[in-house]
């Protein structure tokens, strides 16, 4: 069962309920009823089933911020 981690959506969905895929970032779906992004962690069997396991919110890499963002911070001024 997998839930979905926006905190204003929460819903559960069936691994059959949910589309997953890659779109650069490792294994994800998007929760159906809100878009957001979701991580899996992929593990196979050894009979080559793959199985999919929710990566914990808190554990869900920190995107850095971006160059464009850092240049339009002006510098700082030493006094």
């Amino acid at each position: 069962m997998f839930f979905c981690h926006n905190q204003s959506c929460g819903a559960r969905w069936a691994p059959d309920e949910v589309d997953i895929h890659n779109e650069g970032q490792g294994p994800l779906f998007r929760c159906p009823l809100c878009g957001a992004r979701n991580h899996l962690k992929a593990n196979q069997g050894r009979d080559g089933a793959v199985t999919y396991k929710q990566i914990p919110r808190e554990h869900v890499a920190k995107t850095p911020p971006s160059a464009e963002a850092k240049r339009a911070t002006p510098p700082r001024r030493r006094s």
